[in-house]
């Protein structure tokens, strides 16, 4: 198992930052990952861990050693593609072990990397076929596998999954988490897929405009989230965000929310200002319920039933949107109104620019 540091990189292409100083380290056998909006930069910044990408400055260090004028293959790095990029005139075998050949590695060393990994990715039976042979799900796994018999110090994942359909998706998804499991080595994986990053990772690092905006376990960018960018980015459906007058906030934080005044303990003197939002989860909701703080009515305008929760779409009397989530399968109609009450303990308080406001400990 291997650590990896980067500190302070950055990409530049002319005048054009996309990596705009990023400091992380990986511990080695961690699982982390990479997640973000398209043009993040979480792909590139993968393709410069890899040697795909030169460094603009800053430096990468793999187990200790600085890297960033080694090539691709002197790193120790492995890369698992979008694309399955397999040979298609060659077996699953000869996939796999085509590298190892390249490499002059002894005859009965190749093949017991390839059967060990096959038996791994449970492929021993495919080893036979082309990929052409293969469904979507076999040639992602035997992309994988011809990584696996490299026996690199850190794996990488582009999006992997990306080209699959739902189910094997999540088949896939199992899967490599469990090859993590098996084998302990670092894996770095890069994903815009929320639900991805949160099953997956050791740690989560959240990008946006080539910047970290969090990093932290799954558990703890949903409870903390540092601020409306990632609280609206991790969770589906997405956390509500609710524009609120700020009544006081010299004790207790007072606020007027759609004409309902709600009182959070703990805000007081925070810093806030004429408005803020009040942040709440869609499955922190509760309808028909004595419990919890009074959030007022909304009027319902979709329904969806999903079978083991109804997800209702609807507005406040001041026109704010606003999701609910609700267990099991709920009979509501389309303009019928709800009331609605929250636990305050889970919502989230964020100030005029975004930022979480964090209540003061009890």
């Amino acid at each position: 198992m291997t650590s990896l540091t980067l500190q302070d990189i950055k990409k530049s292409y002319g005048n054009i930052d996309i990596i705009q100083g990023v400091d992380l380290k990986i511990e080695p056998g961690e699982l982390v990952v990479f997640v973000g909006p398209s043009g993040c930069g979480k792909s590139t910044l993968l393709r410069m861990i890899a040697g795909l990408e030169p460094i603009s400055s800053g430096e990468l260090r793999i187990g200790g050693q600085r890297m960033n004028e080694r090539s691709a293959s002197e790193r120790g790095i492995a890369m698992v593609f979008q694309s399955y990029a397999l040979y298609p005139h060659m077996t699953v075998y000869k996939n796999m072990s085509f590298g190892l050949e390249t490499a002059r590695m002894p005859r009965a060393e190749i093949d017991s990397r390839v059967r060990k990994a096959a038996e791994i990715l449970q492929i021993t039976q495919l080893l036979d076929r082309k990929p052409k042979q293969l469904s979507g799900g076999q040639r992602q796994r035997v992309a994988i596998g011809r990584a696996i018999v490299r026996e690199p110090s850190v794996f990488l994942f582009d999006e992997p999954l990306s080209n699959l359909d739902a189910e094997l998706r999540v088949q896939t998804r199992v899967e490599i988490a469990k090859l993590h499991a098996d084998i302990g080595a670092t894996m770095i994986y890069v994903t815009h897929d929320q639900v991805e990053a949160m099953t997956l990772a050791d740690r989560i690092v959240v990008l946006r405009g080539g910047r970290i905006e969090q990093a932290g376990t799954p558990l703890e960018i949903y409870n903390a989230p540092a601020n409306r960018f990632v609280a609206g980015f991790i969770g589906s459906p997405k956390m509500n965000f609710l524009e609120a007058r700020v009544l006081s906030s010299g004790g207790d934080l007072a606020l007027d929310l759609a004409g309902t005044s709600v009182a959070l303990a703990g805000y007081g003197g925070r810093g806030l200002e004429a408005t803020a939002s009040l942040g709440v989860r869609p499955e922190h909701l509760r309808v028909g319920s004595d419990q919890g703080a009074d959030l007022g009515a909304m009027t319902v305008t979709h329904v969806e039933q999903l079978g083991g929760q109804t997800i209702v779409y609807g507005r406040l009397s001041d026109g704010q949107q606003i999701v609910a989530t609700l267990d099991g399968q709920q009979s509501v109609q389309a303009g019928q109104e709800l009331p609605l009450r929250v636990d305050l303990a889970r919502c989230h308080v964020f100030d005029a620019d975004g930022r979480r406001v964090a209540a003061r400990a009890a």
